[in-house]
């Protein structure tokens, strides 16, 4: 029709106009996000380089100031004798490739006394911070120093690098505590040099905290104060951000090395431990051109300009070719998804075009669309699970940190209150020292408890199983917790056995499961007893959860003897719907830091790793709240050993005992 175009062309000439500006404008942006993306790097590369170098120059000298504060501690040099000090300053001279000569001085005239670099005097170190005299308690502490650069004789530099030289001095006192030498030392430290536009770790540029230059890439800068530089108001404001604030980052300067270039400099701060009470604070820089860091910019142009006009010639090619069957079913698809939340389930994706290509679409459409809703409810039920972890997993954190800073709490109150003088006897200071040794104990266990259950996840738990007597370690259990059981006005009652029970464990693991499980009953009775009944019963009479963990029963399995140790108290008991969680880590049936009983749920998982490790299997069972709890730990009896052996069964360390208790 008159007036009218064809959609194909409108929609080629459309896109056309609005393809070339944006492809232009996003040309623009490119290039200018990219020369942001590089001077960004290299300002980051450049601090970093500063940081490295900082931490490198610190570093060494540090080494030298221990160096030389042990060398000015030995007798050789308090005796002040030529014929001998001269040879041994050689000696730690070789020793240290960074020193180019070393000297000893009378403090008081400034006489040579030996010097590995002949007649010429290293420059006049301060000693306004050295105190004249020195006690016998004092003789091996920090010795103090003095730094300044080397202006009299720097060793020479060619081209463009940095050489740090430095003059570093600490006194030498005499046997009898007298300020008597100076030792000098003259220190060319080098640098790492490398302004490579892939590495762009800089030149060296050192000032000190009076704003000297003390190390540049041109050895005649070296010396002079940054009030000489063209760009000084830079400098100063890199020197207030290292010595104020110390602070690292980067900044631009001009005329750095005397001519128009721009350079960017990143700096971070040195501090120079001088004595005990006194340090110094340098700035260091990490400096290179401007043209270094945009060395891949020209690249980017240029494939920038190919990609523009590559992308303009496909537009008109694909609009040429695609424009004329583009349009009905793309808008038919576009409705489709448009309604894919109102739609009914049993709606399809529109097909049969003309294009293969749109029809393949559709299908992967519909296909997408069920997975998402595959998907949507996968998530919901991920969701719920993280969910109950991460509830979880906070309850642990507020558990733990509240168990960690109780005890620790109680140590630092009682060992202050003894420090501070508060006790009026010394019985008031052993109880209050023994009141902070359980917290200590207390404090060990929480922490053995968060390893033991780290080595048991990752199955990195050692055991060594022996075959020992049970009757032993259920002896040792109940000895360690006689007291708190006494303490509480509880009764204990335990099975009398009068023949030996030999099982294959580790002595110390399963006495920490008794430890705890023991430990546990304790805590949870305040009133009644304790009960540990150990019974032998054959396989067949145990209940199924045994036999189901323990493989099938067959004549021989049915047949063999095991031990059953059922410790029962009369404590608040238990909800039945709770009581399967129990053996799960950091599971508590309270697990608010509010609660009224103190543990970090690791008690009994730790428990059911460890006897199930040892081939036996642990349960607990309670009739409900208020009718106290049972847990019952079954072993299988091993063979009766030889006469020999049957004397050796080995009793943990106190140490260890102590470790295990708790729960």
């Amino acid at each position: 029709m008159l007036g009218q175009s064809s959609f194909r062309r409108i929609l080629l000439l459309r896109i056309l106009l609005l393809s070339i500006p944006i492809l232009f404008l996003g040309m623009a942006v490119t290039f200018r996000n990219a020369r942001t993306s590089l001077l960004h790097t290299a300002r980051l590369n450049l601090e970093q380089s500063a940081i490295r170098k900082a931490d490198t120059l610190q570093s060494s000298i540090q080494s030298l100031q221990t160096t030389l504060s042990v060398t000015s501690q030995t007798a050789i040099l308090k005796s002040g004798s030529p014929t001998t000090v001269q040879p041994f300053l050689t000696q730690v001279q070789s020793q240290l490739p960074s020193v180019r000569c070393l000297q000893l001085r009378d403090f008081s005239t400034q006489v040579l006394v030996a010097s590995t670099c002949g007649n010429r005097v290293l420059d006049f170190v301060p000693s306004k911070n050295w105190s004249p005299k020195r006690s016998p308690a004092e003789a091996n502490q920090f010795s103090p120093f003095s730094i300044v650069p080397n202006r009299l004789n720097p060793p020479q530099q060619d081209g463009m690098m940095s050489l740090i030289n430095l003059v570093m001095g600490t006194p030498v006192y005499s046997p009898a505590g007298q300020l008597k030498y100076t030792l000098s030392a003259q220190v060319s430290l080098q640098q790492t040099e490398d302004v490579n536009p892939w590495l762009l770790q800089g030149y060296t540029v050192l000032l000190n905290g009076d704003g000297m230059v003390l190390a540049h890439p041109i050895a005649s800068r070296v010396g002079t104060t940054i009030a000489q530089e063209p760009d000084k108001d830079r400098l100063e404001d890199i020197l207030t951000n290292v010595f104020q604030r110390e602070m690292t980052g980067a900044r631009h300067l001009y005329g750095l090395a005397g001519d128009s270039h721009e350079w960017i400099a990143g700096f971070s701060p040195i501090t120079l431990k001088l004595s005990n009470n006194q340090s110094s604070t340098w700035a260091i820089l990490a400096v290179t051109r401007m043209d270094s860091a945009l060395q891949g910019l020209e690249k980017i142009t240029q494939i920038l300009l190919i990609l523009t006009v590559g992308l303009l010639a496909a537009h008109l090619l694909a609009m040429l070719y695609m424009a004329r069957d583009l349009a009905l079913p793309i808008e038919q698809l576009g409705k489709y998804a448009m309604r894919i939340h109102k739609r009914d389930k049993l709606e399809r994706a529109p097909k049969n075009f003309r294009i293969r290509e749109l029809n393949h679409l559709a299908e992967v459409l519909d296909n997408m669309v069920g997975r998402l809703e595959e998907r949507a409810k996968e998530l919901e039920s991920a969701w719920q699970e993280a969910e109950a972890a991460n509830q979880l997993k906070s309850e642990f954190l507020a558990n733990t940190s509240h168990e960690l800073r109780t005890p620790l709490n109680a140590i630092i109150g009682c060992i202050r209150l003894v420090k501070d003088g508060c006790c009026d006897t010394r019985e008031e200071e052993e109880e209050f020292l023994e009141q902070a040794d359980k917290a200590a104990i207390h404090l060990l266990k929480i922490i053995n408890d968060l390893l033991d259950i780290q080595r048991i996840e990752e199955e990195k738990l050692p055991l060594s199983i022996k075959t020992v007597d049970l009757r032993q370690i259920i002896r040792e259990a109940m000895n360690l917790q006689a007291v708190p059981i006494q303490q509480k006005g509880l009764t204990l009652t335990v099975t009398d056995l009068s023949e030996p029970i030999w099982v294959q464990a580790d002595p110390d693991r399963l006495k920490q499961v008794l430890l705890n499980v023991i430990y546990n009953a304790t805590k949870f009775t305040d009133q009644g007893g304790i009960t540990i009944d150990t019974r032998i019963q054959p396989a067949a009479e145990l209940p199924t959860y045994y036999a189901q963990q323990n493989g099938h029963r067959d004549s021989e399995t049915a047949s063999q003897p095991w031990v059953v140790i059922a410790i029962q108290d009369t404590g608040i008991g238990i909800d039945p719907s709770q009581q399967q969680k129990l053996f799960r880590p950091f599971v508590m049936v309270d697990g608010s830091t509010t609660r009224k009983f103190e543990g970090t749920g690791l008690g009994l998982a730790i428990s059911r790793n460890l006897v199930e490790m040892m081939s036996g299997q642990i349960t607990l069972h309670s009739a409900g709240l208020g009718q106290g709890t049972t847990v019952k730990i079954a072993m299988p009896i091993a063979p009766q050993p030889a006469q020999g052996l049957a004397a050796q069964v080995t009793s943990p360390s106190t140490a260890v005992e102590r470790s295990m208790i708790g729960g």
